[in-house]
């Protein structure tokens, strides 16, 4: 039988070496980015959360104009308060479950009215990443000159 005719049938050792190195090759420069990206995408969900026109800064507007005033806590936007001329003016619940009161890291969100950043309004901020307060990582609803 001549050797140009006869058909391979398997790849040699040095063919799959090569491409495993190749792929290894890939992943080293493809991990540390995917790594990071969890991470991030969580802050922006926060950013979104708390932003201006997120769903807890807009429960909060609307409790405003339902009962005249922001709530002390945040888990008024969920259970009716007890001061009865509020309780008359309440219509919420303003979120859907409680579940929207906790981060991405499944802690409460901090909640302070009045705000000591945002005069007349209030101050919502995480901890972020590190479940610290007061550190670089907080995500917050004002200008932070950090």
């Amino acid at each position: 039988m001549n050797t140009r005719t006869r058909s391979r049938r398997a790849f040699t050792l040095l063919e799959i070496l090569l491409v495993v190195g190749l792929l290894a090759l890939l992943a080293s420069f493809a991990i540390p980015r995917l790594v990071g990206a969890g991470e991030k995408a969580k802050i922006k969900l926060v950013e979104a959360a708390i932003g201006s026109n997120g769903p807890i800064s807009m429960a909060l507007k609307l409790y405003k104009v339902d009962c005249d005033q922001y709530p002390e806590e945040l888990k008024e936007l969920m259970e009716k308060p007890s001061d009865d001329d509020l309780e008359d003016k309440w219509s919420g619940p303003y979120l859907e479950d409680k579940s929207g009161l906790l981060d991405p890291w499944k802690r409460d969100y901090q909640y302070k009215y009045p705000g000591e950043h945002n005069e007349d309004k209030f101050d919502l901020w995480s901890d972020g990443p590190d479940m610290d307060e007061g550190t670089d990582d907080d995500i917050v609803n004002w200008e932070d000159d950090r």
